[in-house]
């Protein structure tokens, strides 16, 4: 009979590991909410939409379950610095890799386990943004702006998170897309939104998988294509002055051979055919 592990890494869906963890913290009892899950989509959209050179699969795993031993108030709870180390150790029980517990361990810092892996990374800056932007019972939530803020100048302002910066570039491109209901909505504002309007996990698990999965990936497709034609246009903008400069350059040079002899090295009328030509025999080579 296969181990949990291999179950819930064998289901590449990331719904279909969410309700997994789900189950298996109703039957065990282990730390799953719905900031969780919310955990798990903004990994996946940082992992796809940066492209980050990682093994998604066990990264998303890993940020369903790497908080597996928290429990609420953990820091009243004395649990704070332990419930990483202690969840590490649990979920290898389950049949999960060294390397993948050692993930998890690393979500935080207070194991001090080094050399840290890059997937870590990931899971901390996601962990420590998403608390940031959910409300607590000592204070409101912060906007993206201002979460963005903490993490530099407070929560990771000591720490090399290799992700900071491009987390930051990813959550500020995020920023300007949208997905429509009734009006225009970023697509992080959304997700908080169905976070704190829906009433159980398995109720944010369905809407996001039924309703705003498919919505959030068409909007950020669509921002894809906008920022690869805009970025074509440059470039060809950049080629069209490249060529203009190196045609200066060639009325510069024959100016320039003009003064030194008597006679011109070329007509005018030959000058500008030869240019025209150069000109064109570029343009068509490049397409």
């Amino acid at each position: 009979m296969e181990d949990f592990a291999t179950y819930i890494l064998e289901e590449k869906e990331l719904s279909g590991k969410m309700v997994i963890a789900n189950k298996l913290s109703k039957k065990v009892g282990i730390f799953f909410d719905k900031s969780i899950v919310l955990k798990a989509e903004i990994a996946k959209l940082f992992i796809e939409y940066m492209e980050l050179d990682v093994d998604e699969n066990e990264v998303l795993t890993a940020m369903l379950l790497c908080n597996c031993k928290k429990v609420e108030n953990a820091q009243k709870m004395g649990k704070l610095e332990t419930y990483a180390k202690e969840g590490a150790e649990y979920l290898s029980t389950l049949g999960f890799s060294k390397h993948f517990c050692k993930i998890c361990e690393e979500v935080n810092r207070y194991s001090q386990s080094t050399p840290r892996e890059k997937e870590s990374d990931i899971l901390e800056i996601v962990d420590q943004f998403t608390g940031l932007i959910l409300n607590r019972v000592e204070r409101d939530a912060f906007t993206t702006d201002e979460a963005l803020v903490m993490l530099k100048e407070r929560n990771l302002k000591y720490t090399d998170n290799r992700y900071l910066k491009l987390f930051e570039a990813f959550i500020n491109e995020l920023e300007n897309i949208t997905i429509k209901d009734v009006i225009e909505v970023p697509v992080i504002q959304k997700l908080v939104h169905l976070h704190n309007k829906e009433a159980n996990v398995m109720a944010y698990i369905s809407v996001l998988s039924t309703t705003y999965e498919d919505k959030i990936s068409n909007a950020i497709m669509q921002n894809i294509n906008k920022r690869t034609k805009e970025m074509l246009s440059t470039n060809i903008e950049e080629n069209n002055q490249s060529e203009k400069s190196n045609v200066e350059k060639m009325k510069e040079l024959v100016a320039s051979e003009s003064k030194k002899s008597n006679r011109a090295l070329f007509s005018g009328d030959t000058a500008k055919k030869i240019l025209n030509h150069q000109l064109k025999f570029k343009l068509e080579d490049e397409e």
